[in-house]
């Protein structure tokens, strides 16, 4: 498993593929998996990272901010359609709300949803789709894809 606390410009291999502004840089080993995962998958047609900027609401504060989405992603489907989805990637503990979580999780939590909530309805105006992709989808081992 990468470790998710590497940092660190990433180097494009399929330059025409990228379609972001400048050098991507990622954030955890895992953002470093899913790049390199868009960058050699020959169903991805291109890819960019953190190229969109949503408003949204922070409920801890109430006041209106802004959530940059990891990935913007455009590829090829099972059914040969083109598809573009706006990504998250994120520790499925910051992604789902446990009973043993602390006040400190919860308020992640809280504000993860609210920029998930943001990015949802702003996919469904742009015609997008949004998801979130936590270790469990990076690192599946044999598993399907949903």
């Amino acid at each position: 498993m990468a470790n998710k606390f590497q940092q660190g410009p990433y180097v494009v291999m399929n330059p025409k593929k990228y379609a972001g502004k400048g050098v991507p840089k990622y954030r955890s080993g895992w953002e470093l998996a899913f790049m390199r995962f868009c960058d050699s998958n020959d169903h991805i047609i291109n890819w960019s990272s953190e190229s969109i900027v949503i408003p949204y609401i922070n409920p801890l504060t109430g006041k209106q901010t802004r959530y940059i989405p990891d990935f913007l992603i455009q590829y090829i489907n099972k059914h040969n359609k083109v598809v573009t989805e706006l990504i998250e990637i994120k520790p499925k503990k910051q992604s789902i709300l446990e009973s043993k979580a602390n006040n400190r999780d919860r308020m992640v939590v809280a504000v993860n949803h609210a920029k998930w909530a943001a990015a949802q309805k702003w996919c469904q105006r742009s015609g997008l789709t949004f998801r979130v992709i936590t270790e469990e989808d990076i690192f599946r081992q044999g598993g399907k894809r949903k």
